[in-house]
């Protein structure tokens, strides 16, 4: 079982959710000054990608992301549904369609990276469909909530209030297990510098097919942050049956995008 999230200090989570809007502008000019060092990052097969925001976010807010995962040649989609108000009805019943429809066109499963609540979703979704689901990538989400009313982070607050919309709890109800393996491989990445949600709660039980791996972004920046940027790439170009966990890049200087390891 994973060891439920101990909290952070009162003082710390102020600073981090204060300094969240200037962090995320030094990782997108960390992103410019990286753009030469990116061109490098791994590709592999191309196969279908499919990008789901986080709460309160729509595709706007993946564009960096999909605008670089089609340049390395993948065929990428965000999912279409507006602006993430937590699981509506829409989403529940939407988003397994669309993980079918684009398995379906591309006959072969789909891999799904998701931000904050959106890799809650994508978890959803490969434990309901693992045919269909190649691999799951989360960015900052944070689905070890052992529960709900134990986040005091400023996206568990968000979410509580967004509540009464919710589909029944057909998502949102435990999602202890969510922190356990998928049938799939999933890399969930994390930041300790997250001042939206717990760090803590957005890392899985690692296993053969599952890991954590940590940056330094802020949550908001995790769609831009170019050691993310190099992540997503590194686990989209792995072999679908040969899935090996992540390792620090450290050629060219690119291994001072990455915190120490635990």
């Amino acid at each position: 079982m994973t060891a439920r999230p101990e909290p952070r200090s009162p003082r710390r989570r102020v600073v981090l959710a204060a300094t969240e809007p200037a962090r995320t502008l030094v990782s997108a000019g960390a992103l410019a000054a990286g753009l030469p060092l990116l061109t490098r990052a791994p590709r592999g097969e191309p196969h279908p990608v499919l990008v789901l925001p986080g709460l309160m976010a729509s595709d706007v807010s993946t564009r960096a992301l999909r605008t670089w995962l089609g340049r390395l040649g993948y065929p990428v989609v965000g999912w279409a549904l507006g602006r993430n108000r937590g699981p509506t009805e829409e989403v529940v019943s939407e988003l397994p369609l669309l993980v079918d429809r684009l398995a379906r066109e591309h006959g072969t499963s789909v891999s799904i990276v998701g931000w904050s609540l959106g890799g809650i979703y994508a978890r959803r979704l490969a434990r309901r469909a693992p045919r269909q689901v190649r691999q799951v990538i989360s960015l900052g989400s944070p689905f070890g909530l052992a529960e709900r009313g134990a986040d005091r982070s400023p996206g568990g607050r968000a979410y509580r209030r967004l509540a009464p919309v919710s589909a029944n709890g057909r998502i949102s109800a435990s999602r202890t297990s969510l922190a356990r393996g998928l049938p799939v491989p999933s890399t969930a990445v994390y930041s300790k510098w997250d001042g939206v949600v717990d760090w803590q709660a957005c890392r899985q039980e690692p296993g053969p097919r599952s890991e954590n791996v940590a940056v330094r972004s802020s949550h908001l920046g995790l769609g831009h942050d170019p050691a993310v940027l190099w992540i997503v790439a590194d686990r989209l170009a792995q072999p679908r049956h040969e899935w090996r966990p992540f390792e620090r890049p450290t050629r060219f200087g690119l291994g001072t995008l990455f915190p120490p390891e635990d």
